[in-house]
C-alpha cells in the first residue's frame, strides 16, 4: 500500500485522481467504476516502474536538510545536478523521497 501512496502523491496519480472525482461529480462515473480504474491504473503503474524504467541517474548537490521518519528519507538538495548517459541538467533546488525497497511485495 506504500507503493500505491508514493506514487498517488505524484502529479501523475494526483491528476488522476481529480479527473476520477471529477467525472463522479459530473454523473460520467459511477464510484465503483471510478474505483475498478483506480485500480487498474494502480496495477498498471507499479509492473511498469517494477518493468520499464531501466535508466540510471547519479544526483550530486549540496545537502541542506534530511530528515528519516518509519524507513522514508526526505533530503533537500541546493544546486543539484541529474547525470545520465545522455547529458546532464542542473536543477537548482531539489526534494527527494526515498523509502526501502524491501517494505514493499516484489
Amino acid at each position: 500500500m506504500a507503493t500505491l501512496e508514493l506514487y498517488r502523491s505524484s502529479s501523475v496519480g494526483m491528476c488522476l485522481i481529480e479527473t476520477l472525482n471529477e467525472m463522479v461529480y459530473n454523473g460520467t462515473l459511477t464510484p465503483e467504476l471510478a474505483n475498478q480504474v483506480l485500480t487498474q491504473f494502480d496495477e498498471s503503474m507499479i509492473e511498469a516502474l517494477r518493468t520499464q524504467v531501466k535508466s540510471k541517474v547519479t544526483i550530486k548537490g549540496h545537502l541542506q536538510s534530511y530528515w528519516s521518519h518509519d524507513d522514508v528519507w526526505e533530503l533537500i538538495l541546493q544546486d543539484a545536478v541529474f547525470k545520465n548517459e545522455e547529458g546532464k541538467q542542473n536543477v537548482g533546488k531539489v526534494k527527494i523521497v526515498a523509502c526501502n525497497s524491501k517494505l514493499f511485495p516484489q
